[in-house]
């Protein structure tokens, strides 16, 4: 069932919404977006395994 895993989502959008820059779409292009949605997973990832 979809519904249960769905908080996983909702959390990693959460996450998401933690960067400003994202929290509204102010790109032009998408591959723009994408970079930035990339960097953004990568600050949380290393935040994740390395807490400071």
């Amino acid at each position: 069932m979809v519904v249960k895993r769905r908080w996983v989502v909702e959390r990693t959008f959460g996450w998401l919404n933690l960067f400003r820059r994202l929290s509204k779409d102010y790109e032009q292009k998408p591959a723009s977006s994408e970079a930035f949605i990339w960097l953004a997973m990568t600050a949380i990832l290393l935040r994740r395994l390395a807490p400071v």
